[in-house]
């Protein structure tokens, strides 16, 4: 039994993820594997270990047992990859997509000097659309990416990062909480329709009863920075406002230090998650395994 540590693995992690569902998705397959394989667990020990409830799950006694005999177990599987990667110590280049907003605002230079440690090679980052990101990690051009709309593929697993937060900015002080009809008194720099930032907020529109179509549209263009700066450069206009609507990580320093404004739309919060990406065939990579806990334990 020991050594099927491919359902001990998914008992593990359906314990820590308190979910089935999730457990599914970190592992990378359906809900029902999840729950064929911790049957399995329960017919082999011929007791119960986990009983599903309402808001999760709760493991029996017996189950709780073997958790902490699984804890130990880990440990000493995780001491040893260590030692093993020592042994290793194979030269290459760890490759990390990230879309425009991740990978200019929230991983920062030192970030990639800490992953390079951890993998003890040299690390590269390519930014990219969110979709290129994805066809590059099938095509093996990168080995994680960081996106931040949740493109669904079979091949890939999608972990949950951060939640970022949309939110309106302006180079002039506008009021903090906005009514839906005072978006049409803005002059508006806007990402291209193919940018997810874009989609979202049409869907956003729409649900408000919005039509952007009728905004006033000063400009389109194609990432982040250049939103940033065209706000930046616009002028300073109190009576016609020049607005975008952007990510708060992008625009933290300039709000903090009062040369951009924010703002919020009434009775609205556009959040949205950001994403660790990577193939199926990784997900037992050690190499892989190891940045994705860094990644994850917030440490960039």
């Amino acid at each position: 039994m020991l050594k099927d540590f491919v359902k001990l693995e998914t008992f593990l992690t359906t314990v820590r993820e308190r979910s089935f569902s999730k457990a599914s998705a970190k592992l990378g397959i359906s809900q029902p594997a999840v729950t064929q394989q911790i049957k399995f667990l329960e017919s082999y020990l011929n007791t119960p270990i986990i009983e599903r409830k309402k808001n999760g799950i709760k493991l029996t006694a017996e189950g709780e047992e073997l958790y902490k005999i699984l804890i130990r177990l880990e440990k000493a599987i995780h001491t040893a990859e260590i030692d093993l990667i020592k042994i290793i110590n194979k030269e290459m280049t760890f490759r990390l997509g990230a879309s425009f907003t991740i990978g200019t605002y929230v991983i920062p230079g030192e970030c990639l000097g800490n992953l390079k440690k951890v993998v003890n090679n040299d690390v590269t980052l390519n930014i990219a659309l969110s979709q290129d990101i994805i066809n590059q990690i099938k095509d093996k051009k990168i080995d994680i990416g960081l996106i931040e709309s949740p493109i669904m593929d079979n091949d890939l697993i999608y972990r949950e990062w951060l939640e970022d937060e949309l939110i309106v900015i302006s180079n002039v002080p506008i009021p903090k909480i906005i009514q839906t009809e005072e978006l049409y008194d803005f002059q508006w720099i806007c990402r291209e329709e193919s940018s997810h930032t874009r989609k979202m907020m049409v869907e956003v529109f729409d649900e408000l009863g919005v039509n952007c179509k009728d905004f006033k549209m000063r400009s389109e263009v194609n990432h982040t920075t250049a939103v940033l700066q065209g706000i930046k450069k616009s002028k300073k206009d109190l009576a016609n406002p020049v607005v975008s609507i952007i990510s708060k990580y992008a625009v933290a320093d300039e709000i903090q230090n009062g040369q951009l404004f924010e703002a919020r739309i009434r009775g609205y919060e556009i959040k949205r998650k950001f994403y660790i990406v990577y193939s199926k065939e990784n997900k037992r990579n050690a190499f892989i395994e190891n940045i994705v806990d860094y990644i994850l334990n917030g440490r960039c």
